[in-house]
């Protein structure tokens, strides 16, 4: 059966992807799907970063502000419901461009990590909840290592989603989670996919334009957002969102808010790193620096290798 072609636009928060895959999308008549596991919520629109109508250009997106706060999403949805939605993309003659930093969803669609066959358990899993609350996370990573030694080293301890998911497939599957990981990496995706990752030769490049969007955010209305948010019922899964849990002691009269800010901008360079180091170790990604190029010739040069490796076959760089 033959491959779709998907290309995925990835990099760490506030480096340009949406506007790249704005600029692509147009040069290719695609439409894109977002890989953001917040952006999915509806009313999350400043902390999650949304683009704006001006932002999208008429180019469709999908995979966004579609869910309550309230509801659970795993990995395995967000794959099954993206299959869906491409599928329906190519049926309609248009190309396909992924754009998204939650690393996990990328991956897990594009490379075939099938989450499926493990069972989806709301009790075991407030369970765990429960048990981060009352022994922390400490020491269920420390349970997690004498159970699966190979999949606590490859977990960050401080990582609490990722952990208790580990623990959650264990109990659940009566499975190694590293066995589960292992054979779902050589599950097929019916994609064939061309990586395109926005990296920086200096960090601080990177640091300065999330300060920037930090103080966008609050400008537009963040704190108020963040009150919205939390006098409704949220998810797990939304409830991680960066914007909303820094400002919280603030808006809890707490913390002052030149403090709740900075921990806000702190928290959210703490995020890049971790989604720079996920998407450093794909071997296979075509790394574009982007405090090197300008926004025309970022453009230019990932139209090049989309069509160089014949993903997409028709030159519009121009």
């Amino acid at each position: 059966m033959k491959k779709i072609p998907v290309a995925a636009i990835v990099g760490p928060t506030a480096s340009g992807k949406t506007a790249l895959a704005v600029s692509l999308a147009e040069r290719f008549d695609a439409e894109i799907v977002s890989a953001d596991s917040m952006q999915i919520y509806k009313g999350m629109d400043i902390a999650t970063a949304k683009p704006t109508p001006e932002e999208k250009r008429g180019v469709p997106h999908h995979m966004m502000d579609f869910l309550d706060p309230g509801e659970s999403y795993s990995v395995a949805d967000f794959c099954e419901d993206a299959k869906k939605c491409i599928a329906d993309i190519v049926s309609r003659g248009k190309r396909v461009i992924v754009c998204g930093g939650t690393g996990l969803y990328v991956d897990a669609l594009l490379k075939g990590l099938d989450f499926s066959a493990v069972p989806d358990d709301p009790a075991l899993r407030e369970t765990l909840l429960r048990r981060k609350e009352s022994e922390g996370i400490n020491a269920l990573y420390e349970e997690l290592r004498g159970i699966d030694p190979d999949m606590a080293s490859a977990v960050d301890p401080r990582n609490e989603k990722r952990v208790l998911r580990a623990l959650e497939i264990w109990y659940a599957a009566g499975e190694k989670p590293s066995a589960v990981r292992a054979r779902a990496k050589d599950a097929q995706s019916g994609f064939a996919s061309v990586y395109i990752g926005l990296f920086f030769r200096d960090r601080q490049v990177l640091y300065d334009r999330i300060d920037r969007r930090v103080d966008a955010m609050m400008a537009n209305g963040l704190a108020d957002e963040a009150r919205g948010f939390y006098a409704l019922p949220a998810s797990v899964t939304a409830a991680q969102a960066i914007g909303y849990k820094e400002l919280k002691p603030w808006l809890d009269g707490t913390l002052p808010y030149e403090t709740a800010v900075d921990n806000l901008k702190r928290a959210t360079r703490r995020y890049a790193k971790r989604q720079i180091t996920w998407f450093g170790r794909n071997p296979d990604i075509f790394r574009l620096e982007r405090d090197a190029l300008t926004d025309a010739a970022l453009a230019d040069e990932a139209c090049r290798i989309l069509t160089e490796t014949k993903l997409f076959t028709e030159d519009l760089c121009g």
